[in-house]
C-alpha cells in the first residue's frame, strides 16, 4: 500500500496508480448528497491535509472539462458533482484511449487475451446481453 492509501503506481511506491484520485473524487461526488465544494471534497478525503487545495481544485475541473462532473458557482466558490460514478470515469478513459488507435481491433483483441479466465467470461457474457 503506498502512503495514499491505496496500492503503489507500479515502481512507484508512495504514489497514486493513474486516475486513483479522480476515481476518489468522483465516487465522493456520486456519495454525496449535494454537489460539493473543493474544501469539502478534500476534507472527504481525509481530513489530514495529505492533498492539497489546489490539486483537488485541478482535478475537479478536469474532471468538468471532460464532462465528468457538474459544476455551478456558489457565492465565490464553486461547486461540483458527479455525472456518473467510478466505473464510468475508466469507461469514459477506455473509450478515450481506444479512440486514439487507428487499428481498433488489435487494441481490442490485445485487451482481451489479457484477462484472466473470470473477466473474459464476464465480458463475453457481458457481450451477450440485449444492449
Amino acid at each position: 500500500m503506498s502512503a495514499t492509501n491505496g496500492p503503489a503506481a507500479p515502481g512507484f511506491p508512495g504514489r497514486r496508480r493513474p486516475g486513483e484520485l479522480e476515481a476518489r473524487i468522483v465516487t465522493i461526488l456520486a456519495e454525496a448528497a449535494v454537489p460539493l465544494t473543493p474544501a469539502e471534497v478534500r476534507d472527504r478525503l481525509g481530513p489530514s491535509g495529505a492533498r492539497s487545495y489546489s490539486t483537488v481544485v485541478t482535478t475537479l475541473t478536469r474532471l468538468y472539462e471532460r464532462g465528468a462532473a457538474t459544476r455551478h458557482r456558489d457565492g465565490r466558490a464553486f461547486r461540483y458533482g458527479a455525472v456518473s460514478n467510478a466505473a464510468g470515469l475508466v469507461a469514459d478513459r477506455m473509450g478515450r484511449l481506444l479512440d486514439g488507435e487507428p487499428d481498433r481491433a488489435s487494441v481490442l483483441r490485445r485487451f482481451v487475451t489479457h484477462l484472466d479466465d473470470r473477466d473474459e467470461r464476464l465480458l463475453r457474457d457481458l457481450l451477450r446481453e440485449d444492449p
